[in-house]
């Protein structure tokens, strides 16, 4: 069986273990969207990860989701992450940027602008906003003319990131966010060439990553997808037909990878797998539900034929993460009230293993 700290070709990436830095947010840019020196220190800390994908990085300012989240849709922007990019290098490490277009997740407290989405349809649930969390307000919907402006997005991001030292892109199809939105059944309600049919609702998430591809390479361009998840409100009535019409898509353009989470039965992941010829990272629980990804849950999936495995909470309060793995040391647990509150505390402080005599 393949073995989690067995290295792995990934594209031109010679990665030194299976082990992916799943994308999770940590608000610690700043108001308008800089990367700070504590988010190079958080990611160099990180660097023996096999792979780190970057939290969501808005590609456009009507894009941003929460406040505090970093973007690359200026050169600001991009001179922010040079450093952030060439710590992790430094320490050995690889990292590709995840581009991530709320879409209707947003609020115009934090943009200044109305959120906008397939369908004027708001999320379900509470926004982060400056002042605290409210109610998702009703977006507009995209004009058909509009919607290839939006794509292009992730394109330029992903620009600007090879430009600020990333080694590739991610684009977030998944979690109740713009593209999976478009994927959506009761999301998206529309009746032009992006929606009704499966056909037309994979089409936004194929033009996207086929201009993602365009503009940096398919070596260079990943997708992160949540088959049948509920998150926000968006729900996929047609799980295995959406995404085995997606999966080929997606396979002419030769992407590095994609990035699926066990959010559907393990049977229509296996027929996900089956579907997709080039490689997996497997995010083997679901994103902020009870359990994280641990050994038992990796080696489950690497013998079911992912070929890397993306660990996410683990890797907030382990910078260690894969030389405890390797050891067998034990991983320490997270403290939740950290997440967002900004600052170092929760985020740069938590320590190394320290062996014992």
């Amino acid at each position: 069986m393949t073995h989690l700290l067995t290295g792995y070709r990934l594209g031109d990436l010679a990665l030194p273990n299976r082990v992916v830095m799943a994308p999770m947010t940590r608000v610690r840019a700043t108001s308008d969207g800089r990367a700070t020196p504590s988010m190079a220190a958080y990611y160099a800390q990180r660097a023996t990860a096999g792979l780190i994908v970057s939290e969501g990085v808005q590609p456009s300012l009507a894009g941003q989701s929460n406040p505090g989240t970093p973007g690359l849709y200026t050169d600001e922007h991009v001179a922010s992450w040079r450093p952030v990019t060439e710590a992790v290098h430094i320490n050995g490490g690889r990292i590709f940027a995840q581009l991530m277009h709320g879409g209707r997740v947003s609020h115009p407290d934090t943009t200044g602008m109305r959120p906008v989405g397939p369908s004027a349809v708001p999320a379900v649930g509470d926004v982060f906003t400056p002042t605290g969390r409210r109610p998702a307000p009703r977006p507009r919907a995209l004009e058909t003319e509009e919607v290839p402006e939006h794509a292009r997005q992730y394109a330029d991001a992903a620009r600007r990131a090879v430009d600020a030292g990333f080694d590739g892109v991610e684009l977030h199809g998944a979690n109740g966010y713009l593209i999976a939105q478009f994927l959506s059944s009761n999301a998206n309600l529309r009746t032009d060439r992006y929606g009704d049919s499966v056909t037309n609702r994979i089409r936004f998430a194929v033009e996207a990553t086929a201009a993602t591809v365009d503009a940096v390479g398919a070596a260079r361009t990943g997708i992160r997808l949540s088959p049948g998840a509920n998150f926000w409100g968006v729900e996929e009535r047609d799980v295995a037909e959406l995404y085995g019409a997606l999966l080929p898509e997606l396979a002419r353009l030769g992407l590095a990878y994609v990035h699926l989470e066990a959010t559907t039965d393990e049977e229509v992941l296996l027929g996900l797998r089956r579907a997709w010829p080039g490689a997996l990272i497997m995010n083997p629980t679901v994103p902020m539900g009870a359990k994280s990804t641990d050994r038992d849950a990796a080696d489950h999936w690497l013998g079911l034929g992912a070929d890397l495995i993306g660990f996410g909470r683990a890797f907030i309060s382990n910078p260690d993460l894969v030389e405890r793995l390797r050891t067998g040391a034990p991983i320490a647990p997270y403290d939740e009230a950290t997440y967002y509150q900004g600052g170092d505390a929760g985020y740069l402080t938590y320590p190394t293993y320290q062996y014992t005599a």
